[in-house]
């Protein structure tokens, strides 16, 4: 699987934006219907599916949100990437 980026935004006026957790739940949700939609199996997709649910039940997401949340209210940018490497996840807070 290749790695992917969740990049949370505060809601204005203009954007409605998402919190880190609501994100990731969006996406699982949209990994879902489409795995469902689909013919055969999409490893790609059941990938993805597998590593929004482990990053879900992980402590580290917790401190991720938290983390994210403070940058946001400082305005910067942050994305978190989230990848499987032999087996095992890894995430990583990127601050734009």
């Amino acid at each position: 699987m290749k790695s992917f980026d969740l990049e949370p935004r505060y809601s204005t006026n203009e954007i409605s934006g998402k919190c880190l957790k609501c994100l990731s739940e969006q996406e699982l949700n949209s990994c879902l219907m489409q795995l469902l939609r689909e013919e055969g199996i999409n490893k790609d997709v059941q990938s993805k599916y597998e590593a929004l649910v482990a990053f879900l039940q992980s402590p580290e997401s917790k401190q991720l949100r938290v983390e994210s949340e403070r940058y946001l209210a400082e305005g910067k940018q942050v994305s978190v990437r989230i990848s499987i490497i032999e087996g095992q996840p890894k995430y990583e807070l990127i601050i734009k």
